[in-house]
């Protein structure tokens, strides 16, 4: 697997990590490690996030388009 899909797959895990947070908990780690929510690099952080969100979304639809991912057809 290249290093560019490990490093976005692991920023994706993240970002959804921090919004469980947010939702159940109401708490932002990602704004708690970096200063705050409007803090510099917290905003790098997020695009970062956003953006390997996109990127994995993009890998997703070239397996499904080459036949690497197969949905069951009936409920087991």
């Amino acid at each position: 697997m290249k290093a560019i899909n490990i490093i976005t797959l692991v920023l994706a895990l993240i970002g959804g990590i921090n919004w469980g947070l947010v939702g159940l908990f109401d708490f932002n780690l990602v704004a708690v490690l970096l200063g705050g929510q409007r803090f510099f690099l917290a905003q790098i952080a997020y695009v970062l996030v956003g953006l390997s969100a996109v990127w994995q979304v993009c890998l997703l639809g070239l397996a499904l388009r080459a036949g690497e991912i197969r949905a069951q057809r009936h409920w087991a």
